[in-house]
Formats: C-alpha cells, structure tokens, sequence
C-alpha cells in the first residue's frame, strides 16, 4: 500500500504534534510550584536553583523568612525583591 504525499504530510503532522504535546506535558509536570506566594525553605531554594547553604548565605544579606512557631516560609515577592535589589 502506497501513501500519497498528502497522506504523508498529514500523518507527518500528527505525530509532530503529539510529540510536542507529550513534551509539554512533561515540561508542565516537571515545573516546581511557583504560584504560590509563600514558600517552604525548601520550595524556595528550588525556585530560585540556589543549596540550602546559599540561602542561608542570602538570609545574612538580608533576605527576609517569616518563622512563626518554628515553621518558616518565605515570600516570592521578597525573593524576587531581593534578587532584583542585588542584581548589577
């Protein structure tokens, strides 16, 4: 059985797509939670790509954790104020 070019052309043109949706599929997946303003320790140093010892490190340059009976969390507008206030 021959296909013609335009049988071709469309079967090329599904199994593009459904490659790129089954990529953007995992890309989506595989984000971390960014849209929450407040963040674990943890969940903060994954947004911004840092170790837990840099963040401590950016903790004594002035990053701002709120602790409140000894659970800690920290804004994404703090660290992103942060991040901008020591960029150059």
């Amino acid at each position: 059985m021959e296909l013609n070019t335009a049988e071709i052309q469309a079967t090329t043109q599904t199994i593009v797509l459904n490659t790129i949706a089954e990529l953007l599929e995992q890309i989506v997946s595989n984000k971390p939670e960014t849209s929450k303003e407040w963040m674990s320790i943890q969940e903060a140093c994954q947004y911004i790509s840092i170790s837990f010892n840099t963040f401590n490190k950016f903790r004594v340059m002035g990053l701002k954790v709120a602790e409140i009976d000894g659970v800690k969390r920290v804004s994404k507008t703090e660290i992103d104020r942060f991040l901008l206030e020591h960029s150059f």
